[in-house]
């Protein structure tokens, strides 16, 4: 494993399981030190001990703003800086219209847009001018899929906060990406889809009712066995061109269709890649390349 993140501090928000998990752990096997939250303490424990010892586990609620500070104020007291910086927490559950409530959508929406705002606003005095700043969005921020339009559009929320402080940090060199991953087999997916009807539901909306040649399968993050094997990805041809983005991208992973926005500063002189595989190397293709 290389040491390209050697001397950098992250954080991953929602880092105990799935996703945050995992980026987490490739993180500090790049070298950086992570910080990870969640809710649950007893999750952010085993998650410690998952890791290894170039972690802190802090606990906090991405929605709740004093626990931000709290969270803040340690990384500044311990670090005084922030490199990286992954916005991942998040959540929601399935509603159709006319089934929509207050609760819910209150839930939804300060946890995936209220937290996710004020998560990056506050660790902006930290990042340093060069930093990374990566946002968990979703492919259904752009796909329609039955019951799941309030979470749908926190995730469309998101992809416009990309291009948005984009244009917002472009003098401090702070690059802004958000990914957009496909289903992955992960504790959140299961939250999200309570039942096996909803499960298979999302699962067939987003991976297999898509264009020819994707992949029609669901992701896995390290902790769920593994990444499946694709043959068919010319891998090291995709990540050069993907690096080549600086800003302003979203990218969809684990067989959803690309989304590609403007780049702020040059189009990749590779050909955009239609299709890629799952999470483990998502999150590191931007933060790997932390100055212009």
């Amino acid at each position: 494993m290389s040491s390209r993140l050697e001397g950098k501090i992250a954080l991953v928000t929602g880092g105990s399981s799935g996703i945050g998990l995992a980026t987490a752990q490739r993180f500090a096997k790049e070298g950086a030190y992570v910080y990870i939250t969640g809710r649950r303490q007893p999750e952010l424990d085993e998650a410690v001990k998952t890791i290894g010892p170039r972690v802190k586990a802090v606990r906090a609620d991405a929605s709740i703003l004093a626990d931000l500070d709290k969270l803040f104020a340690q990384i500044k007291q311990e670090q005084g800086r922030l490199d990286i910086l992954f916005a991942n927490a998040g959540g929601g559950s399935f509603a159709p219209i006319g089934s929509i409530t207050e609760e819910q959508y209150d839930q939804t929406f300060n946890t995936n847009v209220k937290g996710l705002l004020f998560t990056v606003q506050k660790a902006l005095p930290l990042i340093p001018d060069g930093g990374s700043i990566i946002l968990n969005a979703s492919i259904v921020s752009v796909k329609g899929t039955a019951a799941l339009s309030v979470y749908s559009a926190t995730k469309a929320a998101v992809r416009s906060f990309a291009r948005s402080w984009t244009t917002d940090l472009k003098d401090r060199k702070i690059r802004v990406n958000a990914i957009s991953p496909g289903p992955i087999e992960t504790p959140g997916l299961a939250g999200l889809a309570q039942t096996e009807e909803q499960r298979q539901g999302l699962l067939h909306s987003t991976c297999v009712d898509r264009a020819p040649g994707s992949l029609g399968a669901a992701g896995r993050d390290r902790q769920g066995g593994g990444l499946p094997r694709v043959r068919r990805c010319k891998l090291r041809r995709r990540y050069r061109a993907l690096r080549r983005w600086r800003s302003r991208t979203s990218i969809g992973l684990n067989g959803t269709r690309a989304l590609q926005s403007q780049d702020s500063n040059r189009q990749p002189k590779a050909a955009v890649p239609t299709f890629l595989p799952p999470v483990e190397l998502k999150p590191c293709i931007f933060a790997l390349r932390l100055t212009p």
